[in-house]
């Protein structure tokens, strides 16, 4: 059984979400504010959050940046009537691990919390992968090469995460959509190129290697 926090104000939905978690076998607390999350979280266990993002006080995002800003890498889960790319793109970037627009379908609520809840319970990775004179450290979000900090966005930062997972691995551009985007993305999107430049030009041109006609290797 896991121990759920659902952070939303409009008592309606967040009762009934706590009801399907709680016919799945899940415990389930509720907050209706920003600031009562985040008193929850620092105070009690949790494996996963339900995140609202229009919320009295503090909204969704400023909650979503605090929990991150401290290091903590609890699964959130965002739950939002926003519904526009940009709000999606922006939930992601600041380090929701999903975003699902209301109204849902709740077996899709359900599954997918399955999925971050399973991905929360693998073997930790190490949290300060190191490659070549490239270091990162993904409790503060740091990054530093040759003992140098570099300022990386989130997503250059989990774009760097993974070619630093996966050492002189080549990379298909579909596998860094698939793994670093999370998300359904065109596939004729120029997206990951264009953040490959973006990472050669903070963490160095020769480290990050084109393989044509395939994708991408992290020089290790």
């Amino acid at each position: 059984m896991s121990r759920i926090l659902i952070i939303e104000d409009e008592q309606r939905i967040a009762s009934f979400i706590g009801k399907a978690l709680r016919a799945a076998g899940h415990a389930a607390e509720i907050a209706a504010s920003g600031e009562e999350g985040l008193a929850l979280v620092e105070s009690s266990e949790f494996a996963l959050v339900i995140l609202d993002v229009g919320l009295p006080g503090i909204d969704g995002f400023e909650v979503l940046n605090r929990l991150r800003a401290t290091g903590n890498n609890l699964p959130v889960v965002m739950l939002t009537a926003r519904g526009a790319l940009e709000d999606t793109v922006r939930g992601l970037d600041d380090g929701a691990d999903d975003y699902i627009v209301k109204p849902f379908r709740v077996d899709e609520l359900l599954a997918r919390v399955r999925v971050r809840l399973r991905d929360a319970s693998r073997p930790a990775e190490s949290t300060t992968p190191s490659v070549n004179g490239i270091d990162l450290d993904l409790r503060t979000r740091r990054a530093t090469v040759e003992g140098r900090e570099v300022e990386l966005s989130a997503r250059e930062f989990a774009l760097a995460e993974e070619f630093m997972r996966h050492p002189d691995q080549v990379l298909s551009r579909e596998q860094l959509l698939s793994r670093v985007w999370g998300y359904d993305y065109d596939p004729g999107s120029n997206v990951v190129d264009v953040y490959v430049r973006y990472l050669r030009t903070k963490l160095g041109e020769q480290r990050i290697e084109t393989v044509r006609g395939v994708g991408y290797r992290l020089v290790g």
